[in-house]
């Protein structure tokens, strides 16, 4: 076997862990990114460190200046995010990206680059975390929880370059918890991060009176008030899919059209109260949607 083939060793990747400040939560609907933080280290080692202010070309919010400390004078005469992407890709390239919930920051930074995106590899140690620790230790999974935990030589402030710290710090606790599980390469870490939660996994039974056999969907999805939401990457363990719609809808669709028909059978039932507590759901297929109904068992 080569060293190829056994993957990737963790003490030799180079990572980039990196954190934003942003206006707001989305950057599809307008918020701005103001500061751009990111540290690149190897074998535990701090190699360099990236740091900028971002002009939003808008005002900041005030709330936003309340979390962060960030006001309107000190972006004013920053680089714009168009100076800054080519900046911080020269920064990370070659290096696998790190961050703490990365959907939110990778989201928005592949959003501002666009086409000059390059494919990363991206860990999350949000995620991670959840795989590796337990209630018993802390509350929840929250950046500031885990730099408590871990004794991590930064703690969070809502800054970029001081966040993006503490998360190598965390980044560092959780590899070597990974480790004692014999986790030692990236492709192992990717399939170790993946996985189901223990906390998910637990609620497995609820899917147990799913049905098995589904009617071919080749309707449109719901609409977009009923799946805002991103999809649930572990629903298809506890739904797995049809074989009928592995070819007629695709296996990213049917997570999709299943998470968004859950949540309006949520929004349709909640408050409501049954005779019959048992309930089974059935996915039904019409000419314009997919949805999911509750038919009693009687």
């Amino acid at each position: 076997m080569t060293f190829e083939e056994l993957g990737q060793s963790l003490h030799d990747i180079t990572f980039v862990v990196v954190d934003l400040e942003t206006t707001g939560g989305s950057a599809s609907k307008g918020a701005m990114i103001t500061e751009v933080g990111a540290v690149k280290v190897r074998g535990g080692e701090v190699l360099a460190e990236f740091q900028t202010l971002v002009n939003p070309q808008s005002q900041v919010p005030a709330f936003i200046t309340g979390l962060t400390g960030i006001t309107n004078e000190m972006v004013c005469e920053a680089p714009t995010i168009d100076g800054v992407i080519p900046a911080f890709l020269e920064f990370a390239h070659g290096c696998v990206l790190v961050a703490h919930n990365a959907p939110f920051d990778i989201g928005f930074l592949k959003h501002f680059a666009q086409d000059r995106w390059p494919s990363f590899e991206v860990i999350d140690t949000a995620r991670l975390a959840r795989q590796l620790v337990s209630r018993d230790e802390a509350p929840n999974c929250k950046l500031a929880t885990l730099a408590a935990l871990f004794d991590a030589a930064t703690s969070p402030s809502h800054r970029a370059l001081a966040d993006a710290r503490a998360t190598v710090d965390v980044l560092h606790a959780l590899i070597g918890r990974v480790g004692n599980q014999g986790v030692h390469t990236l492709e192992e870490l990717k399939v170790f991060s993946s996985r189901v939660s223990p906390t998910v996994r637990r609620k497995r039974h609820l899917a147990e009176q799913l049905p098995t056999r589904v009617s071919t969907c080749s309707g449109p999805p719901p609409t977009e008030s009923s799946t805002s939401a991103p999809p649930r990457p572990f629903i298809t363990e506890f739904a797995p899919i049809p074989p009928a719609l592995k070819s007629a809808a695709g296996s990213a669709k049917w997570s999709h059209w299943l998470s968004g028909g859950c949540r309006r059978l949520r929004q349709s039932t909640r408050g409501q109260r049954s005779r019959d507590p048992i309930h089974r759901s059935v996915l039904r297929h019409t000419t314009t949607a997919t949805v999911i109904q509750t038919r009693s068992i009687g």
